[in-house]
């Protein structure tokens, strides 16, 4: 196997093992920052400490646990700005960042993403996102990542046709020795506007108005 197939193959073999628990019956698609319409939530960390640890820390409802316990990951400025991130975000250290990062929502959802990079600057296989219902699979997706504008990065966006109340975020640790995380993003696509809700309630109202009258002559 040539160097340039191992960061793409040791993906892989986290989405393998991940299939070996039986999924849902969900459809997933990647989807960008315009699939999050009126409604959705915007979680930063610009309110958090500088090298505060992110393990067992509770932000705007969603609680961070990451495989490879405290000290691995905190709230800190790398990789600078970008598309995608500015500081504060979520940063691992060098050499720490082949753990799962969990995101346990406070409500269900079914659209989900987050901004990313990784300390690299070529275009690989970067990142995976993994939904859960409870305990149960729903669905995953993988990403590649490209300069953003420098270091490896992107917007990693997924929606699926069953909600999920938790999601479990891994990275390329063969292509990368850090990864950062920023503005993660929640939304209900499948819950309809204010506007539908009154369009919808006015047609179950004449609907009703109408079978009234009906019975009232027979």
């Amino acid at each position: 196997m040539t160097n340039q197939h191992r960061p793409l193959a040791a993906m892989l073999l986290v989405i393998g093992l991940f299939l070996t628990v039986q999924p849902a019956n969900a459809t997933t698609i990647p989807v960008g920052i315009g699939a999050f319409g009126a409604g959705s939530t915007l979680t930063t960390f610009d309110g958090q400490t500088a090298g505060g640890e992110v393990n067992g820390t509770t932000v705007n409802g969603i609680l961070f646990q990451y495989s490879l316990g405290n000290g691995a990951l905190v709230f800190g400025g790398g990789p600078g700005v970008t598309n995608n991130i500015s500081p504060l975000n979520i940063v691992s250290g060098f050499g720490a960042n082949g753990g799962i990062l969990t995101l346990t929502l406070p409500s269900p959802v079914d659209t989900f993403g987050y901004g990313y990079a990784i300390l690299t600057t070529v275009t690989v296989p970067a990142t995976l996102i993994f939904l859960f219902n409870g305990a149960t699979p729903v669905g995953s997706q993988l990403y590649v990542g490209a300069p953003d504008p420098l270091f490896t990065g992107g917007f990693a966006g997924i929606q699926s046709t069953l909600p999920f109340d938790r999601v479990q975020l891994a990275f390329n640790a063969a292509a990368a020795p850090a990864f950062a995380v920023d503005n993660v993003r929640t939304f209900n696509a499948a819950v309809p506007e204010p506007a539908t809700l009154t369009l919808l309630g006015s047609g179950i109202a004449a609907a009703a108005w109408r079978r009234r009258r009906r019975n009232g002559r027979s």
